[in-house]
């Protein structure tokens, strides 16, 4: 479940600053601007300090850890000079605003009534839904999501936790490593996101201990929000011995800060209009799209 992170920064010190913070996203990103503008080195110091109107020490004491005030301004340049996506950008920010500004509820506490969400995924009959914390635990789901993963009734069940630790993942998200990539990247944002936070912290943890976590985390920082429209393909009994395309849609509810909505959809048309045939795996297929996300 959730929890109050707001000030928790003691699971951080399981980790070292070469895995997690802005300083390493900073040199990592520095390194690849260099790329990009074929120098065959990293973009030089100086230069990105120059572009932001800082001096080249004000810039290397940000790669080595500080933490001065950075305005909106100062922000938007550093983001510019180092060629930042949207996701990145957004990162960026959230650490030089010291995380979400307006920290998650936690359910815990018994501040937020879940019964109205849990109402709506009760709603959906035809096909997976599930209600996550800022975590990534479950806090609700309909009958077909357990249907279709049983995993999700498991007490303590946790998405993230099982995309990169659960032996069954890596068989049922097919070509996993580009799933294990997407589910690091989410962690990278939301440790921006809530900064400390003990979950997140525990879940790395223990996904870095594992040799091809490592591997993909080390290959380099990538980021990603959410995976809102993403689409990818399923290898799962319910529908054995087919696999399945499927896109996620992610839905954020407004009066229940840091939780998500997220239904999980057929991504190839029916063959019939019956919901016996769409369950069966009886479909026209159409390509997977390209995507760095999963379930």
């Amino acid at each position: 479940m959730q929890r109050d992170n707001s000030t928790d920064r003691a699971g951080l010190s399981e980790l070292s600053g070469d895995e997690v913070g802005l300083a390493v996203l900073l040199r990592a990103w520095r390194a690849r601007a260099g790329r990009k503008l074929g120098l065959g080195k990293p973009l030089p110091q100086v230069e990105v300090a120059a572009e932001v109107g800082m001096s080249e020490r004000w810039y290397r004491d940000l790669e080595r850890g500080a933490t001065p005030r950075l305005d909106a301004r100062t922000l938007t340049a550093l983001a510019h000079a180092l060629q930042l996506c949207s996701d990145e950008r957004a990162t960026l920010f959230l650490y030089a605003a010291g995380g979400e500004p307006f920290p998650a509820v936690s359910p815990v506490d018994g501040a937020l009534d879940l019964a109205p969400l849990r109402r709506l995924l009760d709603q959906q009959t035809t096909q997976p839904a599930y209600l996550t914390d800022n975590a990534w635990n479950i806090l609700g789901h309909n009958e077909v999501m357990a249907e279709w993963f049983p995993w999700v009734r498991k007490p303590g069940a946790n998405l993230i936790r099982w995309g990169l630790t659960d032996p069954e993942a890596r068989q049922q998200l097919a070509d996993w490593p580009r799933h294990g990539r997407a589910y690091l990247a989410m962690l990278r944002f939301a440790m921006a996101q809530y900064p400390g936070h003990p979950e997140l912290t525990e879940i790395l943890r223990t996904a870095l201990e594992d040799p091809e976590c490592r591997r993909i985390w080390d290959d380099g920082p990538v980021i990603i929000a959410n995976r809102d429209g993403h689409t990818y393909r399923l290898r799962i009994p319910r529908f054995a011995p087919h696999t399945v395309d499927v896109v996620t849609q992610v839905l954020n509810p407004a009066g229940y800060p840091g939780l998500r909505l997220t239904y999980v959809t057929l991504s190839a048309e029916p063959d019939t209009d019956t919901d016996a045939d769409a369950r069966h795996g009886r479909w026209h297929r159409r390509p997977a799209r390209t995507s760095d996300s999963g379930v």
